[in-house]
């Protein structure tokens, strides 16, 4: 059996936000088909290190590789071709809301450079299928759930048939049994082969859907299994 693919690899890394050291020696490593969890107190530099990852913050020491490029030499013009390798999905949707759910889809191919109109119409269908959500492509926005709001962002996630998801806190303004729903979903594509890194901070989630976790403190990044003892403490 072939060994699995690393997607990220970090090492020996500090990550910064202009002079401010947030993260310092991250050592981290992803294969594909991994489900993490990234978890800390706010300002602990979760989002700084999704950040890195997408190269919206430079690496400001160390090695890091991400979907097979390498962010310490990673160039402006490289930035695009890294970002169609990765699919985000934020907490807050940052959908278009003035465009429908397929012109949501659209614009984002068109913009990573696809042309063809009949693969297009093709892609969007297969991404709203794989959501359940092939009836609503004609729906603006604020005319589906929170819920449906989310599946679509995770529908443009996949677009581009990623490498790595990261979510940040993608369940944090839905309801319980939504968040299940998503947290299904999201598994389900990680044990198709894409690897998923996502902020959190529910612990019920946690100790529902199994997954590595990653904790950032005291400007570390370590594995932990002990997620009861972390959210006693910072409960």
């Amino acid at each position: 059996m072939s060994e699995e693919k690393v997607v990220v690899k970090i090492e020996h890394a500090e990550i910064r936000q202009k002079e401010n050291v947030i993260l310092k020696d991250v050592n981290l490593e992803i294969k594909a088909g991994e489900f993490v969890y990234l978890i800390g107190k706010t300002g602990s530099g979760k989002s700084s290190l999704l950040k890195t990852l997408y190269a919206e913050l430079p690496l400001a020491k160390g090695q890091a590789k991400c979907c097979g490029f390498d962010l310490e030499k990673l160039r402006r013009s490289q930035i695009p071709y890294l970002r169609r390798e990765l699919g985000i999905v934020f907490q807050d949707f940052e959908l278009l809301t003035d465009r429908t759910v397929f012109d949501n889809l659209d614009f984002v191919l068109r913009a990573t450079g696809w042309t063809d109109e009949k693969a297009i119409t093709a892609r969007m269908n297969s991404v709203l299928n794989l959501v359940d959500l092939d009836h609503k492509g004609n729906k603006m926005p604020h005319e589906l759930s929170g819920g449906e709001q989310q599946r679509v962002v995770i529908a443009r996630a996949l677009l581009n048939t990623p490498q790595l998801i990261l979510a940040d806190e993608p369940t944090g303004n839905l309801d319980p049994k939504t968040s299940h729903e998503i947290l299904n979903l999201l598994l389900a594509i990680s044990r198709s082969g894409t690897a998923v890194l996502m902020v959190s901070h529910d612990f019920n989630t946690m100790r529902k859907f199994n997954g590595r976790v990653i904790l950032c403190d005291g400007q570390e990044i370590k594995e932990t299994t002990d997620i009861a003892a972390y959210e006693a403490v910072n409960a």
